[in-house]
């Protein structure tokens, strides 16, 4: 018998995408998955890091953060910087960075801010999800402004976990589901479906490589619905 009560297994939670959440970025997207919430927000600067200068292109670089009143205990603010902090941060700046082409964004970077206003489960993938918004509206943005000839986005990126829990699978791990799977895993595609990032773990018992194919298909079926949500947010603009 599944653990989920209210939702079919193979189902997202509610999405919600507010675009144009805040008025002083070029970007900026608040995210609701479920009980989860984040506010993502980009910027851009006519710079990139130093060891990039010669080459002709540019970068985009992603901050994570889960604010102190964002779970049922006060986070504190010294944690921002924690290992687990800064290995999500990686995810979501790599992720991003398969949207682009970077060589059309010379001498420019994206800084991507993802701030967790609410966390039940799944701010990481989240956090992709909406954010490939916001940078895709920050580069129209310079487009119109005629910063840039055209926008470097190729190619929609979306993510989201999925579970194992006994011969169940759980597409969109709430927190309590999270917890609760023997097997948890955030995937991170592209719009065709193609891979750009798997994290998966077992709990306990390690877990046959089917098991594995059957939760990236489950997840790949997830994020073709958040790629249509992703375009038509940004159809209804």
């Amino acid at each position: 018998m599944s653990i989920r009560e209210n939702r079919a297994d193979n189902a997202l939670r509610a999405v919600k995408i507010h675009r144009g959440y805040t008025d002083m970025t070029p970007g900026s997207v608040l995210i609701e998955m479920g009980r989860t919430r984040v506010l993502c927000t980009v910027s851009l600067d006519d710079d990139v890091p130093p060891w990039m200068r010669d080459s002709n292109e540019g970068w985009v670089t992603a901050e994570y953060a889960m604010l102190p009143g964002s779970g049922t205990e006060r986070i504190r603010r010294s944690s921002i910087n924690g290992g687990r902090v800064k290995e999500i941060q990686r995810l979501i700046g790599r992720s991003l960075r398969a949207a682009v082409d970077l060589s059309a964004m010379p001498g420019v970077t994206a800084r991507v801010d993802c701030d967790v206003l609410q966390a039940d489960g799944g701010t990481r993938t989240a956090s992709i999800t909406g954010a490939w918004i916001a940078l895709a509206d920050a580069f129209d943005r310079w487009v119109a402004d005629g910063k840039l000839d055209a926008s470097p986005i190729v190619r929609n990126i979306a993510a989201v976990s999925v579970g194992v829990h006994g011969d169940d699978l759980l597409l969109d791990l709430d927190y309590g589901e999270d917890i609760a799977v023997d097997v948890d895993c955030n995937v991170v595609l592209t719009g065709n479906g193609d891979v750009v990032e798997i994290q998966g773990t077992a709990e306990g018992d390690p877990f046959p490589r089917a098991k594995l194919e059957a939760m990236v298909d489950l997840a790949a079926d997830g994020i073709a619905e958040l790629v249509v949500a992703q375009n038509a947010s940004r159809e209804n603009s």
